[in-house]
């Protein structure tokens, strides 16, 4: 699975790591030498959580399909295990959160692993949100029934079955592209990930209009604009490596960017009904899994069928 382009966007991004880990130093001796600068701080830590998922990805791409297979899977278990924790369930669902980890998980991504479209495209929405139910109304307990079967099967769609699109990229069969399909892996989380860093710093320099103040007060349209013109601009720059026109990548960065965005507004509104700030702690200065892959969650799976209709021979 290596290629010369997937080594040079890995270059790129290394690159900027670097000049971001630089920037965030001067910063730090300037500003923060003591660490009394939270803001100075919290970008350090990012940029260091950054560099350790960068590495992991670029472990995963280098591995081939199983390694980010496997990569995408703990991440979903990660994920799943979050979403989960502050969702409503009793005595009476335990075998039904036992089969969401260890059945229904773990044959998601067999059949991404074997390439059974006609199966993980519909595994989750269809037999398990018909079936899975079932386990649970058999131990008896009415209380808060529709609530806590909701919950868990919101778990699983944005988890598990969001997330696995991810990897099924790469069994996609594009004429031309044959042995690349990493690529759009990268170019999927560099773009929508890009978005996000740009959304925050053009809101940062000129945010002023907030998006939505109740779900997401950081949020500005002018963070949007901003952050999704850019991201787009740069995604369409590397059309080169992509199975896409320049024109054909411009469109889909601007669905990626604004894909990004929703699912980002939508697990913010799910956090501010939970009380919570963020999913978890697990990646310092990230928050939890779900923090970092929610704005993938929403573009994966679009991106994903958007791209196997249009030009994928399957």
């Amino acid at each position: 699975m290596t290629t010369p382009h997937l080594l040079w966007l890995l270059g790129g991004v290394g690159g900027i790591l670097i000049l971001a880990s630089v920037l965030g130093e001067i910063l730090r001796v300037r500003l923060s030498p003591n660490g009394q600068n939270p803001v100075i701080e919290n970008l350090n830590a990012r940029i260091a959580a950054w560099w350790v998922m960068v590495i992991l990805l670029a472990i995963a791409f280098l591995a081939g399909k199983p390694g980010v297979i496997l990569l995408f899977a703990l991440a979903s278990f990660a994920a799943l295990r979050e979403f989960l924790t502050l969702t409503s369930y009793n005595r009476a669902d335990h075998w039904s959160l036992v089969a969401c980890f260890f059945v229904v998980l773990p044959l998601q991504y067999y059949f991404i692993l074997t390439d059974w479209y006609g199966m993980y495209s519909v595994f989750i929405p269809v037999y398990v949100f018909l079936l899975l139910p079932v386990v649970s109304a058999l131990r008896g307990s009415t209380r808060d029934f529709l609530v806590r079967v909701s919950e868990t099967q919101w778990a699983l769609m944005v988890c598990v079955y969001c997330v696995s699109h991810v990897p099924a990229l790469l069994y996609l069969q594009i004429p031309g592209f044959e042995g690349r399909n990493v690529i759009l892996i990268a170019y999927l989380i560099f773009v929508v990930q890009l978005s996000d860093v740009l959304q925050y710093v053009w809101g940062k320099l000129l945010g002023r209009t907030r998006v939505a103040p109740t779900l997401s007060p950081s949020k500005t349209w002018e963070g949007l604009i901003g952050g999704t013109l850019s991201a787009t601009a740069i995604g369409t720059a590397l059309w080169w490596m992509t199975p896409f026109t320049p024109l054909q990548a411009a469109a889909l960065c601007l669905m990626l960017t604004f894909l990004g965005f929703f699912g980002g507004l939508v697990m913010s509104a799910i956090k501010r009904d939970r009380g919570i700030k963020d999913w978890g702690h697990m990646i310092a200065g990230h928050g939890g899994f779900i923090d970092r892959l929610d704005s993938v969650i929403f573009a994966a799976p679009i991106f994903f069928h958007v791209t196997r209709y249009f030009w994928s021979v399957t």
